[in-house]
């Protein structure tokens, strides 16, 4: 008689959280932009809060996508680093397309920065939350 073999689960892997968070960060940060754009809109929100509240918006979305993605326990910040900066350069391409106008300079460089710190941050909130 045949003893069957149970299949161990599938480890995805590392890659697989990362593009997990930064699927849940776009989506996060989609929803949240459509939000302050209705909140602008209402309220005649001053020009000069509207990129403060991007980054707002930019960082909690990352967070969130790495709090939600990010199970394994070791390398939290350099998972968390990845995932910021990618998303940041998918959200740069997203934004940008629905806007129709491509713009590189110094900005995207300081949202790089700002992403890959955020990320990384996130990161080892969200690896250590996991170990208690």
């Amino acid at each position: 008689m045949r003893t069957k073999r149970r299949a161990a689960p599938r480890d995805r892997g590392y890659v697989f959280e990362v593009v997990k968070a930064n699927i849940i960060a776009l989506i996060v940060a989609l929803a949240a932009m459509l939000l302050s754009a209705l909140i602008v809109k209402l309220f005649s929100v001053g020009d000069g809060a509207i990129p403060i509240i991007n980054q707002v918006i930019k960082s909690v979305s990352i967070f969130v996508g790495c709090l939600v993605s990010l199970k394994k326990p070791n390398n939290g910040w350099l998972r968390g680093l990845i995932s910021g900066f990618i998303f940041v350069w998918l959200s740069f391409v997203v934004f940008s397309a629905l806007d129709a106008h491509f713009e590189f300079g110094l900005g995207l460089f300081n949202d790089c920065v700002l992403g890959a710190v955020s990320g990384m941050i996130s990161g080892i909130i969200a690896v250590n939350i996991r170990k208690h």
